[in-house]
Order: structure tokens, then sequence, then C-alpha cells
């Protein structure tokens, strides 16, 4: 009979370890974000006489975010986005060696996440379009250029972390969160949507672009730097901030 203690101690992937639980949680969260949020946006948002909008958008993309943050946010912070563990990281809330870990989980739950809505998109014959895919000028819903993408894409961001490592700061109150989280990203979608279909997400931007190809690929660049970049400069504000005075 084998020896399961020893069998554990070498199979190199133990999906007990607080690790690989840590992982799964969020590749779990990020499917949730992408399938939730882009998926209202490819079924529901222009669905004849009933479709639920840009607000109704907005809406889906913070409910993902809020469902997550209260159901697995125990067992990985659910970060659910590259930007959000950087910028944890860079605002001393996280650790450096779990980052590749994270980041890799992330963009394969949101890539997982989008190959489901495409197989439920195309399955009464209808071509994917945009497919929530993120864009500028030509590709932006409102027509807006490369700099308002750019500008746009780093305030949403900066904001975004900056209210994550507020509201998660352990002298906040103790269980909102979640809903401070959440409401604030569906306040960045309604804000941003007709600017490029709101980033805020390099992961989110990547599996969409995967399935687009083309002008998305291209344009990618935009969706990682910028939210990258704003969230490196919250982290860095929000270490300024949140700094406890000198007694």
């Amino acid at each position: 009979m084998l020896n399961l203690t020893l069998l554990k101690s070498i199979n190199p992937i133990n999906l007990e370890s607080n690790d690989m639980k840590k992982i799964l949680a969020e590749f779990i969260g990020t499917f949730w974000l992408v399938f939730g949020g882009c998926g209202s946006a490819v079924l529901a948002a222009a669905f004849p006489n009933v479709g639920i909008g840009l607000v109704g958008v907005s809406l889906a993309f913070g409910l993902t975010v809020l469902t997550i943050a209260y159901s697995l946010g125990h067992i990985s912070g659910a970060h659910l986005n590259p930007a959000v563990s950087v910028g944890l990281w860079m605002g001393g809330r996280f650790p450096a060696k779990e980052l590749g870990g994270y980041i890799i989980a992330q963009i394969l739950g949101a890539i997982a996440a989008a190959a489901v809505l495409f197989v439920i998109a195309t399955g009464n014959g209808s071509a994917i379009g945009g497919f929530a895919a993120n864009g500028y000028a030509e590709h932006s819903p409102g027509g807006y250029s490369l700099i308002s993408a750019l500008v746009c894409e780093v305030v949403m961001t900066f904001m975004f972390l900056i209210i994550i490592l507020g509201a998660t700061d352990e002298r906040s109150p103790k269980g909102f969160a979640g809903l401070a989280i959440g409401l604030a990203l569906t306040l960045i979608h309604l804000i941003s949507i007709p600017v490029t279909n709101t980033s805020v997400n390099p992961a989110r931007s990547i599996s969409q672009a995967l399935f687009v190809g083309g002008w998305a690929i291209e344009q990618l660049w935009l969706f990682i730097v910028a939210p990258i970049a704003g969230a490196i400069l919250a982290g860095i504000i929000y270490r300024m901030l949140g700094s406890k005075d000198p007694a």
C-alpha cells in the first residue's frame, strides 16, 4: 500500500498547500470576473428590448469583485488582477515571491473564462465582434485617442488601488472592504467604458484580445502598461498617505 505521506512529499504540486489554494482561488476569482463582466457585455448589454446597457455591465463587473471578495478573499485576498497584485506589492502589502504565481493564475483564469464565453457567444451562429476587448482610437467605443485612453487607464487604476489599499488598511472599518472595492470598480466602468471599454486589469485585456486578434493584440500593450503604471504610482502614494505618524 502506498505511503500517502511519502507521496505528498515527493509530489511537486501539492493541492492542499496554502500556496496552491491561493493560486486556485485567484484562478477561479479571475475566471468569474472576466466571465461575469465581459459575459454581461457580450451577451446581455445590447440584447433586444431588455439589454442591460452600460450601467448593467458596470454593475456586473462590480458584482463579480464583490462576490469573490466575500467568498474567496479569505483565501487569496481576491486580487483577480495583475495590477492589483503589483500595486499591493508596491504598497508593502504583498510579498514579491508570490507575484509570479498570482499573475500567472490570473491570466490563465481570464483566458479560461474567455474560452467558455466564446463557446457560448458563438452558440447561436453569431460572430464574436469586439468581444468586449479594450481599444483606443477607432476601436474606442467613443472614438477616444491613444492619449485619452492612456491617461484614463492610468488614473482609473490609480484610484482603484488607492481605494483597495485604503479599504483593506488595518485601521479601516472591518467587513466593508469588499463593498467599497466592488462599488469602486462599478464607478470606474461607468466613467471609462466609453473611452476604452475599461480595462484597469491586464488579465481581462489579454484574455479578450487573444480571441479577437488583429487590432486587439496590436493595442494590448496600452492595457498592460497603463494599469501597471497606475498601480505602482498608487502603491507609492499610499505608502506615504498610510504611514503612521511618529508617536
